[in-house]
């Protein structure tokens, strides 16, 4: 099977596919073991299990799998992970080996338990809305409001907090006029007050004893968080009637916001009332706070809001206590399996930076749009609400992540947006790679795109022989509530091969394309830590290292160097990902790059190459529609380009063929074949759109225009204004456009990594 089918099948992609079978081979291969796993991964096939899982004993807890050994006349089984024999349950007494339950087909190495206790409370979705912002931006905002509770099931939860210059709390509960709860904006509340002010104190708590049916309140948390059939009406006039924040704002002075006393009072009140259950809390920012706790710039329009320079230099007022503020709020809400996203419409920044450990710790979503009345914003916000074949919402609610190995491999941790759940396993390793220290993870929320990094380190010291045909196993389960109420398990068991040292099964083994990935969140992840340069510098020795690893080469002989198939590609995402806007802060601002960096580490294998090496679309008039290489040669006069980064998809049309739409020769008869030419690239750039989160930024421009830096900064400078003669005559002339960069080509890159690699041996 190749790398995608295993992927169509598990969800999950692989550095390695055979494993070194001791931890100093292993550690000579340079890039770890380690699988990027998408644990709802859609899937036509897998049958719905409507019983509990067969487990090992405590403390193992191994889910039965294809990969157990089976005894069928003793019913027994016995767990890969600890060995031990277990019995099967009573109610397995007629299997055998042509009647086998689902969980032990080999085809079912993936299998979704249907878990017979339901979820308590129904998903709770919270909206914290700013107010201060113009008219026109707060209207597109109400109005996606309205148009989400449609989407939303109507026996969710929903609540309302607004903000300005103080934080309200609706209470929808009550009919006869709009009343809400006022908190002031520059007040730090502790949790204790935000609940007594609520009146939430601890005998009105919501959650009722297993299996009671929710008793009909007429107190605490009742009163703000409602089922949406129940409140519709009247949260759609509160939202239809919601003003600008009333209070004056001088002219040098911005609005007083006070994002973070929101916040916590929206922290503060899911935590009291429905603790360990699904929600989310859906932020909605028209700007930065300038008041109060969490506060990243002061109200004062001549105090510029940070760059990464100042942060550099450490001359940021606001920032750590902020950081540390933010930081406090989402480890709470993630405690609790709550979720908080984090919705920008601003031109300026609104302090992501701050508070990204908000939706990176609760795997909440970041979007960024220039205001609320951009399509960015409205089709990214209505695609959070997704609805599957069964028109259940395509969002699981408080997840928790396990992975079980056998003896020869241990986790060293996972690089996603996650919290560690401090688990202590037996299956724990030493090293430390990303949330490390813990075989379990809480997730908050999953859905069909979430990918999880997990790393993996081998144990088994060197000299002890393998038993023949030896393999490790990786068992993942994933327990989630499903939006129909349900608590579902999606349990995934792989196997895979070890194989002695110097055994060419595992340099074959090696996919570039995951590894790539996989290689690309250590770099991002070590880049929130160190500095850029340091990152850089591992990066390249690793490159390094694995070149002379695995390259063939006569020792001190660039020109001898050879890469086989499978690693030749990866130099060049290297190339890429080192030039790439997660490791290169300039030219964006810190919130852009806490939300690149935030996005990278959700997608799958596919989608985050995509935003490492861009693809590149050439479209000519007599020729069909061809990828072409991300590169200066592949500007043309004459053709049509279609680029997708992931965040930007961008059409560019060469300068003839610009002159050509201008003059307006494409609605002229005899011309079809130039109109043909010029929708082409339109359609299949909507096709690219369909199912995309965030909604790309759609461009197109033409060869000389200002929006083409987008495709410029994008591509290898193999023909700059230096690689001409004179006036560009030289050997570069006629061969695509020159680009004004000081950045090193992807050919010169190579050269230096041949001549490393092949050089003195350094390990």
């Amino acid at each position: 099977m190749n790398f995608e089918d295993v992927e169509e099948r598990d969800g999950i992609r692989l550095s390695w596919n055979v494993w070194p079978s001791s931890r100093i081979e292993a550690n000579r291969t340079v890039v770890p073991i380690a699988a990027l796993y998408t644990p709802l991964k859609e899937r036509d096939d897998l049958p719905p299990v409507l019983y509990e899982p067969v487990t090992c004993k405590p403390p193992c807890r191994g889910v039965l799998n294809p990969y157990c050994q089976i005894d069928i006349r003793g019913k027994l089984w016995i767990c890969p992970f600890c060995l031990s024999r277990n019995p099967f349950p009573p109610h397995y007494r007629d299997i055998s080996n042509t009647n086998l339950p689902a969980e032990l087909l080999p085809k079912y190495t993936t299998i979704e338990y249907t878990l017979s206790r339901p979820a308590q409370v129904p998903p709770i979705f919270l909206f914290v809305v700013d107010t201060c912002m113009d008219e026109e931006d707060l209207k597109a905002l109400r109005d996606a409001l309205v148009v989400s509770l449609s989407l939303l099931p109507p026996y969710a939860l929903v609540g309302l907090i607004t903000y300005g210059t103080m934080a309200q709390v609706h209470e929808l509960g009550y009919a006869e006029c709009n009343k809400s709860y006022v908190f002031r904006g520059g007040k730090e509340y502790q949790p204790k007050q935000i609940q007594e002010m609520l009146g939430l104190t601890a005998q009105n708590r919501a959650a009722p004893r297993p299996g009671q049916p929710m008793p009909p309140q007429a107190f605490g948390a009742a009163r703000f968080l409602l089922p949406v059939q129940q409140c519709e009406f009247q949260l759609t006039g509160i939202l239809e009637s919601l003003a600008r924040d009333p209070w004056p704002v001088a002219s040098d002075k911005r609005p007083l916001r006070c994002t973070g006393v929101a916040l916590s009072v929206a922290v503060g009140l899911l935590e009291t009332t429905f603790p360990n259950t699904g929600a989310r809390i859906m932020v909605f920012a028209g700007g930065p706070a300038t008041e109060g706790p969490g506060m990243v710039v002061s109200n004062e329009l001549k105090e510029p809001i940070r760059s990464h320079h100042d942060i550099d230099r450490d001359s940021v007022k606001h920032y750590k206590r902020a950081i540390k503020f933010y930081e406090g709020l989402a480890k709470r809400a993630s405690d609790n399996g709550h979720v908080v996203d984090l919705f920008a419409g601003c031109l300026d920044q609104v302090g992501l930076l701050e508070m990204r450990s908000l939706a990176n710790s609760t795997n909440g979503a970041i979007v960024l749009s220039d205001s609320f009345a951009t399509s960015i914003f409205k089709q990214t916000f209505l695609r959070v609400f997704n609805k599957d074949d069964q028109g259940y919402l395509q969002m699981g609610f408080n997840a928790t992540f396990d992975v079980q190995t056998t003896k020869e491999i241990k986790v060293s941790g996972l690089i996603g947006h996650a919290i560690s759940a401090a688990k202590k396993s037996g299956c724990v390793g030493e090293t430390e790679i990303g949330i490390g220290q813990t075989s379990a993870w809480k997730v908050n929320t999953i859905n069909p795109r979430t990918s999880e990094a997990v790393y993996f380190e081998v144990v088994t010291p060197a000299g002890q022989p393998l038993q023949p045909n030896s393999r490790g196993l990786i068992q993942f389960v994933t327990h989630y509530q499903h939006s129909s109420g349900q608590m579902r398990l999606r349990v995934t068991t792989i196997a895979r091969n070890f194989a002695e040292a110097g055994s060419p099964a595992i340099a074959a083994s090696f996919d570039q394309e995951a590894a790539a990935v996989l290689m690309a969140r250590i770099a991002v992840f070590k880049a929130e830590i160190d500095d850029s340069p340091d990152v850089l510098r591992w990066l390249d020795r690793m490159l390094i290292r694995l070149c002379q690893k695995f390259a063939d080469y006569r020792k001190e002989d660039s020109t001898s160097f050879r890469l086989s198939d499978n690693f030749s590609i990866y130099p060049q995402f290297m190339f890429h990902l080192r030039r790439s806007q997660f490791l290169q802060v300039f030219n964006n601002s810190p919130d852009e790059t806490a939300f690149y960096r935030h996005v990278l580490n959700e997608e799958d294998v596919n989608n985050s190459l995509i935003m490492i090496q861009p693809t590149l679309m050439s479209y000519g008039l007599d020729s069909a529609p061809q990828p072409v290489l991300l590169d200066s040669v592949s500007i043309k006069p004459d053709v049509v380009l279609l680029l997708d980064t992931f965040f930007h998809i961008l059409i560019f049309h060469g300068s003839t063929v610009a002159q050509w739409r201008k003059a307006g020769y494409q609605d002229q008869e005899g011309y079809e074949n130039l109109k043909e030419l010029l929708e082409l690239p339109v359609r299949d750039a909507q096709d690219l759109l369909t199912d995309r989160f965030p909604i790309p930024r759609y461009i197109v421009c033409d060869q000389g225009g200002s929006q083409a830096r987008f495709l410029l900064s994008k591509l290898n400078p193999s023909t700059t204004h230096m690689s001409g003669g004179l006036y560009g005559t030289g050997a570069g002339a006629g061969a695509g456009a020159a680009i004004f960069t000081d950045d090193v080509s992807l050919q010169v890159f190579m050269e230096h990594l041949k001549r490393l690699a092949v050089g003195a041996q350094t390990n």
